[in-house]
């Protein structure tokens, strides 16, 4: 088995490394206005190449100076002189003819436009511009690049990921006590992710993949990988402990912990792959991805994982223990009874000290549910308030580290043109149906001018064939704020009337409104998505748990931690807490795909711990044992492991905020307070409180769904009718409850 997966390795980054590189894509929005008005233009207007990169370059005169001096302005023509001609370029325009210089004559911009996408410029035409930039840094003039030209996709490997990753190893190491276990479940993780890393490269061009989805299918292929791992290698130790030879043990740790980790990979992969239903081309493919990633890391865990146990054998068992145990023989001889606990506390001598705290935290809950409930669910509900004040929105060259030359620029421009001209919003005239095209933009150009937030409206440019005329609108206002939105939609409304009159089609777009148009799309899909996820969890836990208040439980304490995520992205992108400590320079709206982005991983990730740590607790109750005792049970098994893979989880996606790109922050951040909230304050506080409330009432199924809904064996019960009576030692033998407390 392990040769198979090393030849798919070998495979993988093979392909990889023969495949060209993706482009990176615009983002688009289907049926929307704006990006009918971008394939309008690619149609009537073939040679602009809307695709193509373009660049800025802005021009600042010395202190004192203007840039229409005589020997600035010989250096700016000098410059872009330099330009004109080369390869993959379009045109330049000339700053003092254009009327491209501000007002008090400091700064003047010139833009290029080219043949190509950034992404197939040659690093001569990106040397060529750079050149031109530093011709006319000689001179005395300061001087920045803005634009698509200098863009270059976000490659992974940095210092905070692999700072992540050695935290994951540490983790390991601490929660399986054995250098062994933990760097089986790290070397497995990062095959299945190299694997599927490699096949989104091989897969870039043919399927237009971008960087971000590598980025997104590496960080989640490697948390899910190394928890998967845990889980099962867990489970296998546990088995060994209890005295089960390793061929017997690995087959049970499969179908017991590989079952559950069969179930929450699925949950993940079913809410990526449904990212799709919003319709926008990105996030398809970022789901797609991501649920590659997944279910690559399900497979490796089910089938390398176990081929690995029996390479290593009671080797995956911590040397202290191997030692203690000597020759086990599955059954109560194996327990060991201490001075200082009950004798119902009995623990396998194996796994007595791993699961001592597990079983503490669940008995302190159960003494006092109702304090750790309004406790927990209050808190949350506390650091989600800032999400009532959620901005969407799509980062541009303001969103960039002050010390990249792309944000000098867009701050030159704004100091030197206003806020509003880093966004103008194109005005699209399609007259094919109008009598007069030119009367039909004049009464358009009209309209523009008498809209309030309009700073200044530019001569139209007509088409080929003279029937669609193109304008140029600058608002008075920054791209992304709430003023730019108020105005296309005032736009919009503005020029209906001209449309009635003419007969002609009027359209607003340009990359300020498709980013509003798609954050509108996003807000407006978040709750039926949000409904769709809930819905599924619903019913996936009603099967499994074979319980109706079960699955409500786990779908509240989804949206707690959704909420709470959102509420720490809002916190930090748009009021600036803790920016500075995250490297985050620039605050704004969230970006309008992470809402139903991280609702999709996190619903996944959620169902993860709901059903690691609730499969015991049903094991322990469905053989016989009180609600308390279910409890207890449950953290004494799993409530460790599933902490050791939150705080795995959490290293991995923190990792990732140190890049440079504000889309991969900003899922760092959301992501990793996510699963902070969701395993620590849901799964371990509020889960076992409202269990302990519920009693025996959170099993209840009515008997018409008990008949109908199919029996899945999650918990590997047909696996413990195959082995014999005496050799299974009875969970009972979890702690009674202090006296006087009631069990469930």
């Amino acid at each position: 088995m392990g040769g198979l997966w090393l030849g798919a390795l070998v495979l993988a980054l093979a392909a990889a490394a023969m495949a060209p590189a993706g482009e990176e894509e615009d983002l688009s929005m289907p049926g929307t206005e704006s990006q009918k008005a971008f394939d309008l233009l690619d149609e009537r207007f073939p040679e602009s190449n809307s695709q193509g990169a373009e660049a800025r370059l802005v021009f600042q005169a010395p202190d004192g100076q203007r840039v229409t001096a005589r020997e600035n302005k010989a250096a700016v023509q000098d410059a872009l002189g330099s330009l004109d001609g080369g390869d993959q370029v379009a045109s330049t325009t000339d700053p003092y003819e254009s009327g491209a210089v501000s007002e008090d004559g400091t700064i003047a911009y010139s833009t290029i436009t080219y043949t190509e996408g950034a992404v197939d410029l040659t690093e001569s035409t990106k040397s060529a511009l750079e050149d031109a930039a530093n011709q006319a840094r000689d001179a005395g003039l300061t001087v920045e690049v803005g634009g698509s030209a200098l863009d270059s996709e976000e490659e992974p490997g940095g210092t905070t990921e692999l700072i992540g990753v050695a935290v994951a190893a540490v983790v390991l190491v601490l929660a399986l006590g054995s250098l062994v276990a933990a760097g089986l479940s790290l070397l497995t993780a990062l095959l299945g992710v190299a694997i599927a890393f490699g096949l989104v490269s091989a897969l870039a061009v043919p399927l237009g993949l971008t960087s971000t989805v590598a980025i997104l299918a590496l960080m989640l292929g490697l948390a899910v990988g190394i928890d998967y791992a845990l889980f099962i290698t867990s489970r296998f130790r546990d088995e060994c402990a209890q005295g089960s030879e390793p061929e017997e043990a690995a087959g049970r740790a499969v179908g017991t912990a590989g079952s559950a980790v069969v179930f929450a990979g699925a949950t993940v992969f079913i809410a990526l792959v449904g990212l799709g239903v919003v319709g926008i081309p990105e996030l398809t493919k970022m789901g797609m991805g991501g649920a590659g990633a997944v279910a690559l890391a399900v497979l490796v865990a089910l089938t390398l994982v176990p081929a690995l146990f029996g390479l290593f054998g009671r080797r995956v068992l911590p040397r202290a223990v191997r030692k203690a145990a000597g020759a086990p023989r599955r059954g109560a001889e194996n327990y060991a009874t201490s001075h200082d606990e009950p004798a119902g506390d009995r623990q396998p001598i194996a796994t007595k000290p791993a699961k001592r705290i597990g079983t503490r935290w669940a008995r302190f809950v159960l003494r006092r549910p109702v304090a750790v409930l309004m406790i927990a669910g209050l808190g949350l509900g506390a650091v989600a308030v800032p999400a009532l004040s959620l901005e969407l929105g799509l980062p541009g060259d303001e969103s960039k580290s002050v010390e990249t030359t792309q944000r000098r620029a867009y701050d030159l421009l704004s100091e030197g043109f206003g806020p509003g001209f880093n966004g103008p919003l194109t005005v699209v005239v399609d007259a094919s149906k109008s009598a007069d095209t030119r009367a039909a933009t004049n009464q358009v150009v009209t309209t523009l001018r008498g809209v309030d937030g309009i700073a200044s409206v530019g001569d139209p440019a007509l088409s080929r064939t003279k029937d669609t005329a193109i304008l140029t609108a600058v608002p008075k206002t920054a791209p992304n704020s709430g003023e730019t939105k108020d105005l296309v939609h005032a736009i919009r409304g503005a020029v209906s009337g001209v449309e009635a009159d003419t007969g002609a089609a009027i359209l607003v777009t340009g990359t300020t409104a498709m980013n509003i148009d798609i954050s509108e799309a996003m807000s407006d899909a978040l709750i039926p998505y949000l409904t769709v996820v809930i819905g599924l969890a619903l019913l996936l836990l009603l099967v499994v748990f074979r319980s109706v208040l079960v699955p409500v439980k786990a779908a509240l304490g989804f949206l707690l931690s959704v909420g709470a995520a959102f509420g720490v992205l809002v916190a930090v992108f748009q009021w600036g807490w803790a920016a500075d400590l995250l490297g985050i320079e620039q605050t704004g709206p969230v970006m309008s795909l992470m809402p139903i982005l991280i609702i999709g991983i996190v619903f996944g990730l959620a169902m993860d711990y709901e059903v690691f740590l609730l499969t015991r607790m049903r094991e322990a109750h469905v053989h016989g044992a009180s609600p308390g005792e279910a409890i207890v049970s449950g953290f004494r098994h799993s409530g460790r492991v599933v902490a050791a893979a939150a705080i795995i989880m959490i290293s991995v996606f923190a990792g990732f905020v140190g890049m440079s790109s504000p889309t991969i922050q900003t899922m760092g951040v959301g992501l990793a307070a996510a699963v902070l909230f969701d395993a620590f304050v849901v799964r371990m506080a509020i889960v076992p409180a409202v269990l302990a409330l519920l009693g025996h009432r959170a099993w209840w199924l009515p008997r018409i769904l008990d008949r109908v809904l199919p029996n899945v064996d999650i918990e590997g019960e047909a696996l413990t009718r195959h082995v014999p009576a005496a050799a299974t030692v009875p969970d009972a033998a979890v702690a009674p409850l202090p006296a006087g407390r009631h069990r469930g």
